[in-house]
C-alpha cells in the first residue's frame, strides 16, 4: 500500500491519530478479557498470557511482518527487542493505579516462571545474535528457530503450571478491596456480544498497526534520526500502547494477575515473532549483522525483567511514594536506555 506525500507534521499527526485508534481498541480488550475471564470461569494469569497479550500484540505483529517484507531489518529488530524493556517499564508504571507494588499480588509462582523464561528466550536470542547466526537454512537462521521452539515449550510449560502450587508465598497481606465496582458494563452482555466485540476490537488494533509503521519509517527519513533510533523508541512505544492501555485498566478493576501476565506475555510473544520475521526477510538471517542498538536493548529487557524477578520474590520490599522499590529500579533503567540508545544511534 502506498500512502500519499506528507510532510514531517503531517506524518507525526498521521501517526498520533492510529496511536490513539490503537489505544482505545486496547482499553475496550481489557474490559472484555475481565468479562470473559469471569463468565468462562478462567485463571486471569491464563488470559492474560494467552489471550491479552496475543491481541495486544497485534501491533508487533502487523509492523514486523510489514517492515520484514520490506527488508527494513533495523526497524524489525529495534522494534520488537525495544519493547520489552518498553514494556516491562508500562508495568512499573501501573503501580500508580495498583493499591501499593503491583509485584505484591501474585500468590503463586506463575509469574516468577513466566520472567524466568523471559530472561531464558531474550538469553538466547543475544547468543544467536552475536553469534551472527552460522547456520541456516534457506536463509532462515537456526537461532531464530530455535526461538520459536523455546518459546512453544515455554507456553506448554507456563499452561501446564498455571494450576501448580507447588510453591506458593506465605504470610503476606491481603490486597485492599477495590473501592469501586468493575466498571466494564459487560456483566449482562451475552458471549456472542462480546466475542463480536473482541475479534472488532483485534481487527482495529491490526488495522491501524499497518499504519504506524509507514508512518515510522516516513518520520525516521524525514527527521534525520534513522530507522534504528525510531524503531526503539517511538515505533516500539506506539505498538506498546495496548498493553499501555489494557494494564493500567486492568490494574484500575483489579486484575492484577492478568495485567501483570499480559505484559510477560506480550514480551515472550515479541521474540517469537524473530522466526516469521526471518522467513519474510530475504537477505539471510535476521539476526546476522544486526546494529549495537539490538544488542542493547535486548541487554535493557534482561535488565528489567531480572529486576521484576526479584520483586516476585522479594515480597515484602520498601516503596517510594506509590511505587515499589523494584518498579522505581525499572524506570530508572528504561531511562537510562533511551539516553544509551540516542548516545549511539
Amino acid at each position: 500500500m502506498q500512502l500519499p506525500s506528507t510532510t514531517l507534521i503531517e506524518s507525526l499527526f498521521a501517526f498520533a491519530v492510529c496511536a490513539a485508534a490503537v489505544w482505545y481498541a486496547g482499553a475496550r480488550l481489557a474490559y472484555l478479557a475481565d468479562a470473559l475471564s469471569d463468565r468462562f470461569k478462567l485463571a486471569k494469569s491464563l488470559v492474560g498470557l494467552l489471550l491479552l497479550s496475543l491481541a495486544t500484540s497485534l501491533p508487533e505483529v502487523a509492523t514486523t511482518l510489514s517492515a520484514a517484507v520490506q527488508q527494513a531489518q533495523e526497524l524489525v529488530l529495534n522494534n520488537l527487542f525495544g519493547g520489552v524493556a518498553l514494556q516491562t517499564a508500562v508495568l512499573a508504571m501501573a503501580d500508580f493505579w495498583a493499591r501499593g507494588a503491583i509485584t505484591n499480588y501474585p500468590r503463586k509462582a506463575n509469574h516468577a516462571l513466566e520472567a524466568i523464561l523471559l530472561v531464558l528466550l531474550l538469553s538466547i536470542t543475544l547468543i544467536a545474535l552475536n553469534l551472527g547466526e552460522p547456520f541456516a537454512f534457506y536463509r532462515v537462521g537456526a537461532g531464530s528457530v530455535l526461538i520459536a521452539v523455546v518459546y512453544t515449550a515455554a507456553i506448554w510449560l507456563l499452561r501446564r503450571y498455571d494450576d501448580a502450587s507447588d510453591w506458593v508465598p506465605v504470610d503476606l497481606p491481603d490486597p485492599d478491596p477495590l473501592p469501586f465496582p468493575a466498571p466494564t458494563g459487560l456483566a449482562q452482555a451475552k458471549n456472542s456480544t462480546m466475542l463480536w466485540q473482541t475479534a472488532s476490537a483485534c481487527v482495529f488494533i491490526l488495522v491501524f498497526g499497518i499504519f504506524l509503521v509507514m508512518f515510522a519509517e516516513r518520520i525516521a527519513v524525514q527527521s534525520g534520526l534513522g530507522a534504528g533510533f525510531i524503531g526503539v523508541t517511538l515505533l516500539a512505544t506506539a505498538t506498546s500502547l495496548p498493553e499501555l492501555t489494557t494494564t493500567i485498566t486492568a490494574v484500575r478493576i483489579g486484575a492484577y494477575t492478568m495485567a501483570i501476565s499480559n505484559i510477560f506475555g506480550s514480551n515472550l510473544i515479541m521474540l517469537v515473532l524473530v522466526l516469521p520475521a526471518d522467513v519474510l526477510y530475504r537477505s539471510g538471517p535476521i539476526l546476522r549483522g544486526a546494529s549495537q542498538t539490538v544488542t542493547l536493548s535486548l541487554m535493557f529487557g534482561i535488565t528489567v525483567t531480572a529486576l521484576f524477578l526479584i520483586g516476585l520474590i522479594v515480597r515484602r520490599k520498601p516503596r517510594l511514594g506509590v511505587l515499589g522499590l523494584d518498579s522505581v529500579f525499572v524506570l530508572i533503567t528504561f531511562a537510562g536506555s533511551l539516553v544509551a540508545y540516542y548516545a549511539i544511534r
